[in-house]
């Protein structure tokens, strides 16, 4: 089989890549990043350096594949990020149809199901409906919940202030979680398999845990078992995003996120269609890999 995948060697497609590979399939990965090339081709695939915002290179690269994993890469270089993400599917979709593929793995998010006041997810939302808008062309719309390593983020917080916390809720909400080796299995099991039909929506998830336990057990494995969760105000986390340097745009979109996962809308449809974690890395696992980078 011949497989295409988007998002370079990031924390999902790289080990995507590797289980692909393994199998004794050809594989291209797409980066725009040249000095990637290398450690692209040393895991055995081939690198197409280009840009997702060329619409001639997707097509062509796209061309002749059985399968394309699809996802729309994080920037903080673009000044209107639901403008970006609306491009880039807008590319997507012309590639798909002027290649002929038809065969794809969507990377989309928990949140999807609103269509937009989910902050960065409103983009991912906006290419599921633009797949939905292609004949013949099977489609698995993956989306996982909120990245573990997202928490990577509130490090400089743990270390300065002695607390966990952003805008997402009370301690003792439930909060859905993944891994991203976790979607890159889930990824992988489609791609190898070319057996889904239609338009398709698969929930992604690794353990349901509350903001309260999220930060025991991320306390615990860095020696801070008294760690608390605290919940922000909006105005709050997003003058702390600023004050990170973190462009307004993206700040603004990221508090909105907070404020549609703490509201229980962005959650809303994986408990409606009463979801399960089908992952294996549970919040302890994790908590492990948390307190490596935290001690780095």
């Amino acid at each position: 089989m011949k497989y295409i995948l988007t998002g370079s060697i990031g924390n999902i497609s790289k080990p995507l890549a590797n289980t692909l590979i393994a199998e004794g399939h050809q594989v291209t990965i797409i980066s725009n990043n040249e000095s990637r090339k290398a450690e692209i081709e040393n895991l055995g695939a081939k690198a197409a350096i280009g840009s997702v915002s060329d619409k001639i290179f997707l097509a062509n690269t796209f061309s002749g594949a059985d399968a394309v994993y699809l996802m729309i890469p994080p920037t903080f270089s673009v000044s209107d990020w639901l403008g970006y993400q609306k491009e880039i599917a807008e590319n997507f979709v012309m590639a798909i149809q002027q290649s002929g593929v038809k065969n794809i793995v969507q990377l989309s998010s928990i949140g999807a199901h609103m269509g937009e006041g989910a902050g960065p997810i409103d983009g991912l939302a906006y290419l599921e409906k633009r797949l939905d808008g292609i004949e013949g062309i099977n489609v698995i719309k993956l989306r996982p919940s909120y990245f573990y390593t997202n928490f990577y983020t509130l490090i400089d917080m743990v270390k300065h202030a002695g607390i966990l916390g952003s805008n997402l809720g009370e301690g003792d909400q439930p909060f859905v979680l993944t891994h991203p080796e976790d979607i890159a299995d889930a990824a992988a099991k489609h791609l190898l398999a070319l057996n889904f039909k239609g338009q398709t929506i698969e929930y992604v998830s690794s353990d349901i845990r509350s903001f309260s336990e999220i930060a025991t057990a991320l306390g615990y494995a860095i020696d801070k078992p008294e760690l608390p969760w605290i919940n922000f105000s909006d105005e709050d986390t997003l003058q702390g995003m600023l004050q990170s340097g973190l462009p307004e745009v993206f700040a603004k979109s990221y508090v909105q996120m907070g404020k549609s996962i703490r509201e229980g809308l962005i959650q809303e449809d994986y408990f409606k269609r009463n979801e399960k974690p089908q992952g294996k890395i549970k919040l302890e696992d994790f908590a492990k890999e948390f307190a490596q980078v935290y001690n780095n």
